[in-house]
């Protein structure tokens, strides 16, 4: 893969800056907020764009999205605190299981927008605080429910037994609370059924069966509410960016259903990670040895999966370019194996993948690597030095 001339010309200057090996994580920020500009500017304009910061909480990454999403979600306490300091001002979302009562406690100092309840036990810790402190939680149920047109993904957290969201005996049980509780505001609900899907005419019979429900439940339960949230899922095609989850073309679709199913006076929200940050970080490492085992080669780099752990994460070959050093080739058109410094066989980041021409001393540059990767990575094993983190500023 071809790299943008700005972020060649960083991993150079890098290269050549520093004696050692080189790793590290390179952000191109005016990249991520033209994206992210883009995917903002054609959504329908009852809709509203979250950034899900699981994805990569970096303070530069998350101050740049900030001039162009409408808020953050968080998924732990720890997160709340960060984009709370990085961010201020901001409106933000708690979401995830298993919440602390002191993680409650914070959001509700912090005057989050909304809280996204998974669990009827979450429910009653959260309205005994809310009692306590003479305020009024704002509510999002997400619901796990089983849906007429649910299709499938490489991810699905929706519709099936998982420790997400309320399925029905759960949301009765939930409504039922919220009518008793004075301190609880229900402001919505929430979907978020599966990831990494590719298939836009799938993710927007998905939405078409998310506003059915929705309506659906509001005319049962007699609710006016005014938010449905419908989670991310957007894809990347780790093996062609070029196929990855067109968005112009669903926000053509999205503007079709809202119309058809009378949903415009419904803010329409959406929390996305993955598909806003993961094009714009790029993952180094400098090749230390190249050595051939049982007739294939390996080419081992400073790093590994500890600092990038998507490829072992979504099991997957990941894409890469070479930026060639001055040393003559030892590969010249050959498969090879790309792995890190770790006392495990599956430290593995690409295998058998074919090179023109590879040495000791050369670049891999692993494209991509924008979200969840160094902060999902299991950083401190065989306690390797972290790589570097640069940001492209202009």
């Amino acid at each position: 893969m071809s790299l943008p001339a700005s972020v060649s010309r960083r991993i150079s200057q890098l290269k050549a800056d520093h004696n050692a090996p080189l790793c590290a994580y390179v952000y191109d920020l005016p990249a991520l907020e033209k994206h992210v500009k883009a995917l903002r500017q054609i959504l329908p304009s009852n809709c509203e764009l979250f950034y899900a910061a699981k994805a990569n909480p970096e303070a530069p990454v998350l101050k740049t999205l900030a001039h162009w999403v409408d808020g953050f979600e968080a998924a732990s306490g720890g997160e709340l605190s960060w984009l709370h300091e990085q961010c201020p001002g901001q409106p933000l979302i708690f979401g995830g299981p298993g919440k602390l009562d002191h993680e409650l406690e914070i959001a509700m100092e912090y005057r989050i927008s909304a809280f996204h309840v998974e669990s009827v036990t979450e429910l009653r810790s959260l309205a005994r605080i809310a009692r306590q402190r003479s305020v009024r939680a704002p509510v999002m149920l997400r619901l796990n429910l089983k849906l007429a047109q649910a299709p499938q993904s490489r991810l699905v957290m929706g519709g099936i037994p998982t420790p997400f969201g309320l399925d029905d005996e759960g949301l009765a049980a939930a409504l039922q609370l919220v009518r008793e509780e004075p301190s609880l505001e229900l402001k919505g609900l929430h979907f978020h059924l599966l990831s990494h899907q590719l298939d836009v005419d799938a993710h927007l019979e998905l939405i078409r069966s998310y506003f059915l429900t929705f309506r659906q439940l509001c005319a049962d339960h007699d609710l006016q509410l005014p938010v449905l949230n419908v989670g991310g899922g957007m894809g990347i095609n780790y093996q062609n960016a070029a196929q990855s989850f067109d968005w112009p073309r669903f926000c053509q679709g999205l503007k079709v259903l809202i119309d058809e199913h009378e949903m415009g006076a419904t803010c329409v929200r959406f929390e996305i990670g993955r598909f806003i940050s993961a094009a714009c970080g790029y993952y180094v490492m400098q090749v230390l040895d190249i050595k051939s085992s049982h007739g294939q080669f390996f080419a081992i780099g400073r790093g590994g999966t500890h600092h990038f752990r998507t490829p072992a994460a979504q099991g997957h070959d990941h894409p890469f370019s070479v930026i060639r050093g001055n040393q003559p080739a030892q590969l010249n058109d050959q498969p090879v194996t790309l792995v890190g410094q770790l006392c495990t066989p599956k430290d593995v980041l690409a295998k058998q993948q074919p090179v023109a021409e590879l040495a000791i001393g050369d670049l891999l540059v692993f494209t991509l690597a924008g979200a969840y990767a160094w902060n999902i990575s299991h950083q401190n094993f065989l306690m390797h030095e972290p790589p570097l983190k640069v940001f492209i500023e202009d």
